[in-house]
């Protein structure tokens, strides 16, 4: 039992981590402005994340989850306005031909906010019970040793992602002249920015107008952004 729910953890940790946010583009943006292993430790920050929310789900414990969603307006309006200035400031960064040196302080924060940006969107801990009844796993309520099995599996299957992408950026960094990146950086922000305003707006009464809507399933809204 205890392997089936680690290749399970693995499955899941793997595909939830492919999709492409606004979170995976500020780690990919960090490893091409301040070096692989930033993006590195940004990337474990949502494998972790992640792994934490899926031991809760799998457990059935309503205390943490009850607490983000009788919060989430305000937590949404945090990790929205955050996002606003995660991709103002990536549309303002300046190129660099050499990425920063990496330090403990430096990859420390950079694990940290995604860390904290992931866990704390009350999405991330819902859609695991969707994506657990999806996929047949059972509730593993009492049975701590058995969700920590699957929490450890969703982490390695998060982080073998992460590592392919840092493997990935740090063969072709080089190859990518500052012009490009310069274009990521804008690009980028634009999106995280646009990600963090439409959060924002969601909690505005110009939502139902716009016809704005989160969905507990939606791996896009969950994965990356409050």
């Amino acid at each position: 039992m205890a392997l089936n729910l680690l290749i399970q953890g693995v499955l899941i940790g793997f595909v939830v981590a492919v999709p492409v946010g606004p979170l995976g583009l500020l780690c990919i943006n960090r490893a091409l402005s301040t070096g692989p292993f930033f993006g590195l430790f940004s990337g474990l920050g949502v494998a972790s994340a992640d792994a934490l929310a899926a031991g809760i789900a799998a457990l059935g414990i309503s205390l943490v989850s009850t607490f983000l969603i009788d919060h989430q307006v305000m937590i949404r309006f945090i990790g929205g306005a955050f996002l606003c200035y995660l991709g103002f400031k990536i549309y303002q960064t300046k190129p660099r031909p050499q990425p920063l040196p990496s330090n403990v302080n430096g990859l420390f924060g950079a694990y940290a906010t995604t860390f904290l940006l992931t866990f704390s969107n009350p999405v991330t801990i819902i859609s695991f019970f969707a994506i657990y009844a999806g996929w047949g796993v059972e509730s593993l309520s009492g049975h701590y040793f058995a969700a920590a099995i699957l929490a450890l599996g969703v982490f390695i299957g998060s982080a073998l992602w992460w590592i392919a992408l840092f493997v990935g950026l740090t063969v072709f960094r080089d190859k990518v002249s500052v012009e490009v990146i310069g274009w990521i950086h804008r690009v980028s922000g634009a999106v995280i920015a646009g990600f963090g305003f439409i959060v924002l707006l969601s909690l505005s009464p110009l939502k139902a107008t716009l016809g704005i809507q989160f969905n507990a399933g939606n791996r896009s809204e969950r994965g990356d952004g409050p």
